[in-house]
């Protein structure tokens, strides 16, 4: 039986200007839908594109003074190189210069013609050459402006051919009826039913003002218009015409993801000449949110620009990870911040707090604290798992089910939450590792049980690389190695190489579902972290970081390749400074016991401890979360510094600090205890 097929496409982008981040963030999310449904076992078909005709790429090429096909050129080998970049793994990069759209296009104009549907005559109206697009004077913005560019538009009347839109409303009504899942989210469908019941008017799809098109067939004195052009190119890239075997396996798309600007065009316009033609609409149109910048929509027209590249070297420096991994916390950033629909503001220090929070913390940091227990405890080779026994069986109940909950969220286009679930299984397994405490295991001779531990927790951390490989596919290739797969990093660069890369490690939801995918004595490879936290003061001080520069249009080359802003100055090394035997004098140090502990409210990190420290109990405040959680503490010895000054912390007095050893990016972060009882107050010295 045939695998299951599933066909996805972003909007063909126009070649007016360079990628920023608003082209990043649709494709990127569609990339990570294809890459999710490969996961499963889909037969995907990913296409993005360019948009390379009209009277504006005419207008810019002469400004550039070339000519349009070398500045089209131009544009979409830069649209090529951000993805390559940014690991996009599209199957089809379609241009609608290409000889075999230009065959689609004139015959789907010749069809609606000799069906009726095409007919010639005037069209009048408020034309913007940005967006393409015709606009009633109740559409525009104060000073007859674009109500999406706000920008001036411009009075326009020629003879043309009139595609007859208005006819099908009423099929195009009761469609959307019929098939309600047919525009998402579901609030962007009622805007949609709304336009149309308020009347279309027929659509120009053709233009004789300027040459710079696919002419109208039997008359080249007019060149076809964006609506049949450009909305054609997913039929181009399913084979309409050219393979009927391809075509009958891919067609109708399943997500046309666009952002909301041009939803009308792919919910009204496109369905309409596609049955006016005789071909099925798309599955389904996903129309996501804006991305702002200080309060104002990211685009070219506007000049309020993100360039991601810059962004992910800006990363680079700040962390001292590696650029290709830095993009992959973009694409993380991307798809988690914000639920797909709806809109949201770019703002750099939640970037730089998911990088240190969710990547280098969670993720990165659970196996930067697990590994080096491997080698200390076993020489670097994986341990054998022993019987369950404690939380084990928990962890696994989880991680193996975690799988069918991510994809089904996946299924819904619901990124954040598909994420969300993934975190929750790390920090179950965060919390396993201290709960279990493997290093306590070892140290009372049960090493058998302190390997069991360790495996497990490698286990789940496993699961949860497969499920983030689709997000994430450069950082978790290097997961692969550091746990003695390298061959999985091997096949995926191989694949990449070879201009495959959408095949990946060729990991599945099986691989993710199954317990015990990780072989005792394979060696595991200690590595720094792949995720190094931030210094937050100083990537937020840095102003080239805050507010990246658009790249001059004028330029030959793509944003990619544009110079790197000022380099952030790295940190300077701190050195200890010695102290006399008479000022450690001076440090109170002892022990406490836990009598109460509660997580501060509105305070992700912050603990409230009752500590019982031998002469009184104290309060102190202390940022365990999410090494520790609170239950996790009440009960325990802990090691004290009773005479430092009190502080305030989020309005409870803190007299005291509580010891910890260890960093965040290696071993993590453990409350010092001694090794046997004692009772609160006793002096440590």
């Amino acid at each position: 039986m045939a695998a299951e097929r599933f066909y996805i496409t972003t909007p063909i982008y126009y070649v007016n200007y360079y990628p920023h981040i608003g082209h990043t963030y649709t494709t990127v999310i569609a990339d990570v839908l294809a890459r999710y449904k490969r996961l499963d076992g889909v037969d995907v078909l990913f296409a993005t594109g360019t948009d390379e005709h009209g009277i504006n790429i005419e207008r810019r090429a002469r400004a550039e003074e070339v000519e349009p096909q070398v500045w089209a050129d131009k544009i979409a080998d830069a649209f090529r190189d951000v993805w390559q970049r940014f690991n996009i793994s599209y199957d089809e990069f379609i241009r609608t210069t290409e000889p075999r759209h230009r065959e689609v296009v004139q015959r789907i104009f010749r069809e609606a013609r000799d069906r009726g549907d095409i007919y010639k005559g005037k069209y009048e109206g408020w034309y913007c050459p940005r967006c393409e697009s015709f606009y009633l004077e109740s559409d525009l913005v104060e000073d007859k402006r674009c109500p999406v560019h706000r920008l001036p538009v411009e009075w326009n009347a020629e003879d043309v051919y009139l595609f007859r839109l208005s006819k099908y409303a009423d099929w195009l009504l009761a469609h959307i009826e019929k098939n309600p899942s047919f525009i998402q989210p579901g609030s962007r469908k009622n805007e949609v039913v709304s336009f149309v019941r308020s009347g279309l008017r027929d659509l120009a799809v053709s233009r004789s003002t300027f040459t710079w098109g696919i002419p109208v067939p039997d008359d080249p004195g007019q060149v076809i218009y964006v609506w049949i052009d450009a909305l054609s190119n997913y039929v181009t890239v399913a084979g309409y015409g050219q393979d009927e075997a391809r075509f009958a396996r891919y067609w109708p798309a399943d997500v046309h993801l666009v952002g909301k600007e041009i939803l009308r065009f792919h919910a009204v316009i496109w369905p309409i000449i596609l049955h006016s033609v005789g071909l099925e609409p798309p599955r389904q149109v996903y129309a996501h949110g804006w991305w702002s910048f200080r309060g104002e929509k990211i685009s070219k027209s506007t000049g309020n620009l993100i360039d991601p590249w810059e962004h992910a070297q800006a990363l680079a420096r700040l962390s001292g990870a590696e650029v290709d991994v830095c993009v992959d916390a973009i694409r993380y950033f991307l798809a988690r911040e914000i639920p797909l629909g709806q809109d949201g503001d770019w703002a750099d220090e939640s970037l730089l707090n998911r990088f240190n929070a969710d990547l280098a913390n969670d993720y990165g940091n659970l196996l930067n604290r697990t590994l080096p227990l491997v080698a200390r405890y076993f020489g670097g080779l994986l341990p054998e798992a022993g019987p369950e026994e404690g939380g084990d069986e928990a962890l696994r109940r989880l991680a193996t089910a975690t799988a069918d909950e991510v994809l089904a969220y996946v299924d819904r286009c619901d990124f954040q939450r598909a994420l969300a679930v993934v975190w929750q299984l790390l920090a179950a397994a965060n919390k396993y590792l201290d709960t279990e405490a493997p290093w306590n295991e070892h140290k009372a001779g049960r090493v058998a049980r302190a390997g069991t531990i360790l495996v497990n927790t490698l286990e789940a951390l496993r699961v949860a690389t497969i499920l983030l490989e689709p997000v994430m596919p450069t950082a978790t290739l290097k997961v692969w190695t550091q746990l003695g797969l390298p061959h999985y990093e091997e096949r995926a660069r191989d694949a990449r190489a070879a201009g495959r890369a959408s095949q990946g490690t060729g990991l599945s939801r099986l691989d993710a579902q199954r317990w015990r995918g990780l072989s005792a004595g394979v060696p595991v490879a200690l590595a720094t972290p792949i995720f190094p936290r931030i210094d937050l003061k100083l990537a937020l001080a840095d102003k080239n970081f805050a507010a990246t520069p658009p790249v001059a249009a004028t330029s030959a080359a793509s944003p990619a390749a544009s110079p790197a802003t000022a380099p952030i100055p790295a940190k300077e090394t701190s050195v200890t400074e010695m102290i006399s035997i008479d000022e450690f004098r001076k440090l109170d140090i002892r022990t406490g016991k836990v009598l109460e502990a509660r997580q501060v409210p509105k305070a992700d990190k912050l603990i409230e401890l009752r500590v019982d420290i031998g002469d009184e109990v104290r309060t102190i405040v202390t940022g365990l979360i999410p090494h520790y959680q609170p239950q996790d503490l009440v009960g325990r010895t802990i090691v004290v510094l009773a005479n430092l000054q009190p502080r305030t912390v989020r309005g409870v007095e803190s007299r005291g600090m509580l010891l910890t050893a260890g960093f965040d990016d290696t071993f993590g972060l453990l409350a010092v205890d001694p090794d046997k009882p004692a009772p609160p107050g006793a002096p440590i010295s």
